[in-house]
């Protein structure tokens, strides 16, 4: 179905990030292509004066890592993509970048606070070039 696909997956909901790079796995060509993709977010200037000056560093080593640890632990073959930034956009220039034709992201079911803020998956929603699979999770 899919030659290139982004596997979003957030460190708070790990199993999440099992289950939809599993249904990745059942959605790819053969030939095809899994990115697995963790996004570390931009620290504020006026926080990481306070924080060690490696942290951002250290997170992205601790990210892949762990994403290894995932594909290892599922079986799946991916290539392991760390970025930094607002997590949206990151998402979608990785997409590009890699010239995927799907992206997949987990998403928990919206709250009030979804309707003033957006969540991650709906800007990705909103701006990808490409398709875009949420997996709705319950919170």
């Amino acid at each position: 179905m899919y030659r290139k696909i982004i596997v979003a997956i957030a460190f708070g909901g790990i199993e999440k990030g099992e289950k939809i790079l599993r249904k990745a796995a059942s959605l790819l060509d053969d030939g095809g292509e899994i990115v697995a993709l963790n996004v570390i977010e931009d620290v504020p200037t006026y926080v990481a004066i306070e924080l060690p000056a490696n942290m951002v560093e250290d997170a992205m080593q601790d990210s892949r890592d762990k994403l290894k640890a995932l594909l290892t632990e599922t079986g799946i073959a991916a290539t392991v993509e760390i970025r930094n930034g607002p997590p949206a956009k990151a998402i979608i220039s990785t997409a590009e970048s890699y010239g995927a034709d799907l992206i997949i992201v987990a998403s928990h079911v919206p709250d009030f606070s979804n309707y003033f803020i957006g969540a991650t998956a709906d800007r990705v929603v909103r701006h990808a070039k490409c398709s875009v699979l949420v997996d709705r999770q319950k919170v």
